[in-house]
């Protein structure tokens, strides 16, 4: 069965009429599986998974919140804020991201 998405506003950038996915704020990975969720467009989310290992989202950025309030993410969301909500946007893993998983 393949991801479900609908359309809403996401809760992290607030971009109305954007296809959201459920996101775990406590990865389901680190017993985060009954915990809060948060909708979330594609782009953020895809982002905050390639700026943060599980280990940070479970630890230290495990609301909104504290995930708005984290410098990596704020100059993105920032951004993601200005564009349409039709744009799909590429993205890579941070450096440090990268040299955390080696």
């Amino acid at each position: 069965m393949g991801k479900k998405w609908t359309t809403g506003t996401c809760e992290l950038c607030k971009r109305e009429e954007v296809e959201i996915t459920v996101h775990h704020l406590t990865p389901k990975e680190l017993g985060g599986t009954f915990l809060p969720t948060a909708n979330l467009c594609l782009p953020c989310h895809k982002q905050i998974h390639a700026l943060y290992t599980n280990d940070e989202l479970a630890i230290r950025l495990h609301t909104l919140d504290l995930l708005r309030a984290d410098h990596k993410i704020h100059k993105y969301i920032k951004w993601i804020r200005k564009q349409p909500s039709t744009k799909l946007t590429k993205v890579t893993k941070s450096n440090d991201l990268k040299k955390k998983r080696r």
